[in-house]
């Protein structure tokens, strides 16, 4: 996680590397799928994604040290020709060439970027660990230690179910 705005403060925590490994599990990577991590931090997941499973991807952080750090960190891995960094909000990125998207955010977050992520092409995969997104209920769920890690497939009709589910009250 990393600190986003001046209206979203969320605090730069590192996933641990058995999360990390769970996430990408779960995330069910196929050869040609197209990581985003949204809040990337130091970079950990893109690289690892790259690394394990041969994908491409690409980490949105804000935070410019973050950001120059994970950098670093894709050239030590000497992925750089699978892996980016966008020093960018996520709330103002375009990630749509994503197949799956990562998350390591607090719940409100994770609601603020719901109506992009329905929007997303049907079979996206959405990957969160700890945090849920109110009334969407996910696809799956994993206990890692104490740790939720939750997986969505966008369905056919994304949009559609937004407008249901923004009709409902959000439990969280």
């Amino acid at each position: 996680m990393s600190t986003f705005s001046n209206d979203l403060d969320v605090p730069f925590v590192p996933t641990p590397f058995d999360v990390v490994m769970a996430m990408l599990s779960v995330a069910m990577l196929k050869p040609d799928d197209h990581v985003w991590d949204l809040g990337c931090g130091d970079g950990r997941m893109v690289i690892a994604a790259a690394m394990k499973y041969g994908v491409r991807g690409v980490g949105v952080e804000l935070d410019p040290e973050r950001a120059a750090q994970a950098r670093k960190e894709v050239e030590w891995a000497g992925v750089g020709d699978a892996v980016r960094i966008i020093e960018a909000d996520v709330l103002n990125v375009d990630f749509s060439t994503a197949t799956v998207v990562m998350l390591f955010m607090l719940t409100s977050t994770n609601l603020q970027l719901r109506p992009k992520l329905l929007a997303m092409p049907p079979g996206t995969r959405i990957i969160s660990h700890r945090f849920a997104m109110g009334n969407w209920v996910p696809e799956a769920a994993w206990m890692l230690g104490n740790a939720p890690i939750y997986r969505w497939i966008v369905p056919e009709h994304g949009p559609e179910l937004l407008r249901q589910l923004d009709g409902q009250l959000d439990e969280e």
